[in-house]
């Protein structure tokens, strides 16, 4: 009775340290938290899910979550160990999402964003219909709203389940980036550990500046697979971050704790200075652009004295 006793007060006890997954040392559980979820020991960054990334990112209660009503469906009836519906609704249960992203806008130290986040705690981030929907709908509201897109990459790879729908996605997101770019919006990729597969072959790879936390794991198939296929021996850390940075594939490898920083610096120093009108459509803003560069070339066409005159009407 004692033992039973003393046993179940132990239980009841809060985990108060915990062993990181990289250095094996043993760590302080607050310790960890104050510093965002990273070993103090080696830096080694802990997966945080969507909730807590959008808290450490954006000012606080200016997110506004956007396509919240469009929902992950069985199109192949798919079963493997379980229906695709099961796995689904328990993934869903476990972290109170309702698939692998949240999308929305919110303002980085004032600063008006477009924003999506993946969850790897939900079926590993794969890339399902609905992730590639919103990641193309983000794009496109940035467009829309002329403001920058920020996207927290995550993935383990296609979600199999959907079969070709699900990597009809990877078309699907690039070409919305590819029209991001042709409108001269500003799209900033983050890397996050792990993000590999399709997410990682199509947008999370086409940002204007590439950013990937300490150690992240980034690539298209994993190690092993490209051993066992290929007959290769690979360098090590190959997948890593910073390996990739020194190779060209991601522009800086940023600690958590100062991405929000990163971001606002480079939102100032890359976005367009000057954005349209909140809720301007894509049509309006095509036909200013392009009354403003009729007026400019009949400017550059004009005689001199039509110039000063009219830059001395104009003062």
């Amino acid at each position: 009775m004692v033992w039973e006793r003393f046993r179940k007060r132990k239980d009841s006890t809060p985990h108060l340290w915990l062993k990181c997954e990289d250095c094996g040392e043993i760590i302080y559980k607050k310790n960890v938290e104050e510093k965002l979820k990273v070993c103090p020991e080696c830096n080694y960054h802990f997966r945080i899910g969507a909730s807590e990334r959008l808290a450490i990112t954006l000012d606080e209660g200016s997110f506004e979550e956007h396509f919240a009503e469009i929902l992950p469906v069985d199109p192949l009836g798919f079963f493997d160990k379980k229906p695709y519906t099961q796995r689904l609704s328990e993934a869903q249960r476990a972290t109170g999402l309702k698939e692998a992203i949240v999308a929305g806008t919110g303002r980085i130290d004032g600063r008006e964003v477009a924003i999506a986040v993946m969850d790897a705690n939900f079926i590993m981030a794969s890339m399902g219909s609905v992730v590639g929907e919103k990641v193309a709908r983000i794009a496109e509201l940035a467009v829309e709203r002329g403001i920058p897109l920020v996207i927290f990459s995550a993935g383990g790879g296609a979600r199999m389940q959907e079969g070709v729908l699900s990597l009809a996605q990877m078309a699907k997101t690039s070409a919305a980036i590819a029209r991001l770019h042709d409108a001269g919006g500003l799209f900033v990729s983050v890397m996050t550990n792990p993000t590999t597969g399709g997410v990682a072959a199509s947008f999370a790879s086409l940002g204007d500046v590439t950013i990937a936390e300490p150690k992240a794991m980034v690539g298209f198939a994993g190690a092993r697979v490209i051993k066992h296929t290929l007959k290769l021996e690979v360098p090590e850390g190959f997948q890593t971050a910073e390996f990739l940075m020194e190779h060209g594939l991601v522009d800086m490898v940023v600690s958590r704790a100062e991405i929000r920083a990163t971001l606002a610096r480079l939102i100032d120093y890359l976005a367009p200075v000057e954005r349209p009108a909140a809720g301007s459509s894509r049509e309006s803003r095509t036909a200013a652009h392009a009354e403003d560069a009729v007026d400019e070339e009949a400017e550059a066409e004009a005689p001199l004295p039509e110039k000063r005159h009219k830059v001395e009407h104009v003062h």
